[in-house]
């Protein structure tokens, strides 16, 4: 856990700019759901792996009676949403803290949350029912998690099809895994684990999540997100003709093509009083 922290350590900008814009459908969604469990009166609420803080901004600006502490185990994840709360919420600024915290030894007494949050951070604990079980230990009896991530997929979004093409044809090495340990392989499999977690009244829930890049924004996430370190380590004439391709290729593409559509789970269940 200690390398994904430091992954995102050194994407954290490159985050903030690329891949937030792409979550952000989702993480409304997700508020969207919450509405119910913070209109009856909820006031605590913990954010899981709270990276730049999209999720945690988003319910400050919602909801005027409740506080946010996100945490994460990044220090520069942490770092940004700090900054980035300073710059949008304002007069309910102190509100949201940040914490740097690993979701599966959460820093809080028992009890201490009456809604706990997640958007895209399941699927990179090393182990998940272990986060889950942490994520009830916090939670006040009959308090709420609810999350949103990735399911398992074999489709193939064809700019990164491209991309993978072009480092072929240049003899560049080919991408790094993610560090991913796990999407959900079925929405079952989300409800299931949140069962055997300790929590009831428990819903699981597929959808979509969609986005449409521009070439150029493309090749922003490339270089700025997804593969900052591989274009840095790059030789810069070989970078230019790589990016050249890319542009040349990317532009072909209609805008179905250049779109983003990935399934996604939203699951939640309440803390059980076993």
């Amino acid at each position: 856990m200690t390398e994904m922290a430091e992954r995102y350590d050194q994407i954290a900008a490159g985050y903030a700019r690329w891949w937030a814009p792409v979550l952000a459908p989702a993480v409304e969604r997700l508020l969207d759901r919450a509405e119910t469990w913070l209109a009856d009166g909820a006031v605590r609420v913990l954010d899981i792996g709270t990276g730049t803080g999209q999720l945690a901004i988003g319910a400050v600006s919602r909801w005027r009676g409740i506080s946010v502490v996100g945490v994460d185990a990044s220090a520069e994840m942490r770092a940004m949403a700090e900054t980035l709360a300073d710059r949008s919420l304002g007069p309910a600024r102190d509100r949201f803290r940040a914490e740097v915290a690993f979701a599966d030894t959460l820093p809080f007494a028992e009890c201490a949350f009456d809604v706990a949050l997640s958007s895209f951070v399941f699927q990179l604990v090393p182990n998940r029912a272990r986060a889950l079980r942490e994520a009830r230990r916090v939670l006040r009896p009959d308090g709420v998690l609810a999350y949103v991530s990735w399911l398992q997929d074999d489709r193939a979004f064809a700019p990164d099809l491209l991309f993978d093409e072009a480092l072929d044809e240049l003899d560049i090495p080919g991408r790094e895994f993610d560090g991913r340990s796990g999407d959900l392989p079925s929405v079952e499999r989300a409800a299931h684990e949140l069962r055997r977690a300790g929590f009831a009244g428990v819903t699981a829930e597929a959808d979509l999540l969609e986005h449409r890049f521009s070439p150029d924004g493309y090749l922003g996430f490339l270089t700025e997100f997804d593969e900052e370190a591989l274009f840095e380590e790059l030789d810069p004439v070989l970078r230019d003709r790589l990016l050249a391709t890319m542009r040349e290729r990317l532009a072909r593409l209609s805008a179905d093509e250049l779109t983003m559509r990935f399934p996604i789970v939203f699951a939640a269940g309440r803390r059980s009083a076993r």
